[in-house]
């Protein structure tokens, strides 16, 4: 999902000349003619969709700096460029104290408009990024960063909100990959015990033999090795939430143990002369069928009963496939911020096909594809090259995986050279027009044709690398080159 841009100036010359670099950048744009009106968009559901705004400092009306007091009063996540005609040290002083993330004085070139803008949502996504990441430590995530508007989700959302009015045992069941572990963690830092400690147990990965002393610690010498007390996992937990993923997996002997936790609030550690009290809550997970698993004589039936008051259940992936694009572009962001890179979303054809995908490995999958994808892109969009593992489903449907990355020396498909051919067509010296001469857009049939025409130019006829460049196979380029009656010659 691409980044919006909202361009505020009262010049229409100005508008136009902002928004032909904001879109030749990839980057969808709506536009204001007042601080007035700017402020209105914003307060309206298109404002939702507003990642940065660029702003003319000299209008009529309610002025820029004011404007921009407002945004950031409205939204002081939200950032700011400012432009104006006119700079001075003051006016950019007061700029970037009242929020502005950047300045600069008109006529700016392109280029340096698009390094301002990339800077400010990368700084922006790492800002995020970073405070997801305190809010997961300090034990206060909550509903707001569950990804997703799908009817599913929303039942979830709901559900975790009425548990975690109250300290009720709640047991969250569905498959491997579908954020069980999220929904536990946005339901500690949506009760009265956020903020506190947040203890993850995955049960499944215990040794059998290191199970009792894990959870519930054992006194020093109280068996062969206990050279020093151990404080167990329910006593780290102690006025926090102890989360049980995989709680299925426990041992019949250590299930009488934790039903003992349930029933009375106290554990007893190996060696202890008491119990030892403790204020937990438990929030369990699995991805078992436990009540078949009691009939199999494998899970003690008062414990299910005891673990099972409050059951969620986590939709799959497949089940809420709308919430696919979302997912996406959060993970685009997150891995943006973490590895330094600059992608800014999925070609069309591949979020449609990745949003049809069944999803097997459910979220956690679709974060690993993405992870690898934006490592790995070569452009601003992932194509689906990015994602090999998925040729299959891009085959079924249709889509051309393009060229893989080949040296302009590398051989082409009948050993031979890659053929050099030059456009006889005339691009231009300047980049190819959104607009023409009246300021009015062009169609995407002669944009099309004009940019295919620049890259055989840029990169020499090497029609390999036109392709690739150009985000489609060779095959596809050859029938455009026909369709758009572009002649071209081998260069001399």
């Amino acid at each position: 999902m691409a980044k919006t841009i909202l361009i505020v100036d009262d010049d229409p010359t100005q508008r136009r000349i902002m928004r032909g670099i904001c879109e030749k950048a990839g980057y969808p744009v709506l536009q204001a003619d007042s601080g007035e009106n700017a402020l209105s968009l914003l307060q309206s559901p298109q404002g939702a969709d507003v990642s940065l705004i660029l702003l003319d400092l000299r209008m009529p009306g309610l002025g820029g700096m004011e404007t921009l007091k407002r945004v950031k009063s409205m939204r002081e996540e939200l950032p700011v460029i400012v432009l104006t005609a006119q700079g001075g040290v003051d006016t950019v002083v007061q700029a970037m104290q009242n929020g502005a993330a950047d300045f600069f004085v008109k006529p700016a070139s392109p280029e340096r408009v698009i390094v301002s803008i990339n800077n400010a949502l990368n700084m922006t996504t790492l800002k995020g990024e970073v405070s997801r990441l305190k809010r997961q430590r300090e034990g206060a995530l909550g509903f707001k960063d569950l990804v997703g508007e799908s009817a599913a989700l929303k039942h979830v959302v709901r559900l975790g909100e009425r548990a975690a009015a109250s300290n009720i045992p709640i047991l969250i069941t569905g498959e491997s990959g579908v954020g069980k572990e999220m929904i536990a963690r946005a339901i500690q830092g949506s009760s009265d015990r956020a903020g506190r400690a947040f203890i993850t147990v995955n049960c499944g990965a215990i040794p059998a033999n290191l199970v009792e002393s894990i959870l519930f610690g054992h006194e020093k010498g109280s068996f062969t090795g206990a050279t020093a007390r151990h404080v167990g996992k329910f006593q780290e937990a102690d006025g926090g939430t102890i989360f049980l993923d995989e709680v299925g997996e426990l041992p019949l002997d250590m299930q009488v143990k934790l039903l003992r936790v349930l029933q009375e609030g106290e554990v007893d550690p190996i060696g202890a002369k008491r119990p030892v009290k403790v204020d937990v809550r438990i929030i369990s997970a699995t991805n078992r069928d436990l009540a078949e698993e009691v009939k199999k004589g494998a899970f003690r039936e008062d414990l299910y009963y005891r673990l099972n008051v409050f059951p969620i259940v986590a939709p799959p992936l497949r089940a809420r496939p709308e919430d696919i694009p979302a997912l996406i572009d959060h993970f685009i962001q997150r891995y943006n911020a973490e590895e330094g890179r600059d992608v800014r979303g999925v070609r069309h054809e591949v979020l449609d096909v990745l949003t049809k995908y069944s999803w097997p490995g459910n979220v956690r999958q679709l974060e690993n594809a993405v992870f690898r994808a934006v490592v790995l892109a070569d452009g601003p969009y992932l194509t689906a090259a990015d994602f090999p593992q998925l040729a299959a489903e891009f085959e079924a449907a249709g889509v051309d995986m393009g060229p893989p990355f080949v040296d302009h020396q590398d051989e082409d498909e009948d050993g031979a050279a890659d053929a050099r051919y030059r456009s006889t067509g005339e691009a231009g010296d300047n980049p190819v027009s959104v607009f023409d001469r009246e300021g009015n857009l062009r169609t995407l049939e002669e944009i099309e044709r004009d940019l295919i025409r620049l890259a055989i130019e840029t990169y020499d006829g090497r029609m390999t690398e036109v392709a690739r460049r150009l985000g489609m196979g060779r095959s596809t380029l050859y029938r455009k080159i026909r369709d758009h009656g572009i002649e071209v010659k081998r260069a001399s």
